[in-house]
């Protein structure tokens, strides 16, 4: 499996308590190369957790890897801040945003399905996302 990692999906996988823990281990096992995502989700995912060596051991591990840099995409980063500024945005899901640009064959790996159902790559397009299923 191909995927663009979001920070629900991290945080699911590296706290047992979460209630989508099972999801993401589900996930994690289907998963063929690493992840790729974005420093700002590596950051969030650290903080949420309380622990950044549990998400250094994700990229050790070859779950994740960073695979942007923020630099080279600063004025379409801009962009979609203008665009979805109503829905503020954070930097993590801009980036995400753009790197599904970036990975079309790529889904983005959430469980932020009210953002990212709004969110369209190249300003039409929605970007497939993988997410876990309802709760009865």
């Amino acid at each position: 499996m191909n995927g663009i990692a979001d920070t629900g999906f991290l945080v699911a996988f590296g706290n047992r308590n979460d209630q989508h823990h099972a999801w993401a281990v589900q996930i994690a096992y289907e998963v063929s190369e690493p992840l790729l995502t974005c420093e700002a989700v590596l950051a969030e995912t650290a903080f949420h957790l309380g622990d950044s060596r549990l998400v250094l051991d994700f990229v050790r591990t070859g779950l994740i890897t960073p695979s942007f840099v923020l630099a080279e995409h600063l004025s379409r980063i801009a962009e979609l801040a203008r665009r979805y500024q109503d829905r503020r945005p954070d930097l993590a899901d801009l980036c995400l945003v753009r790197m599904s640009e970036l990975h079309p064959k790529h889904s983005v790996i959430t469980t932020d399905l009210a953002d990212f159902r709004v969110y369209r790559r190249s300003r039409r397009e929605a970007i497939p996302l993988i997410y876990p299923p309802a709760r009865s």
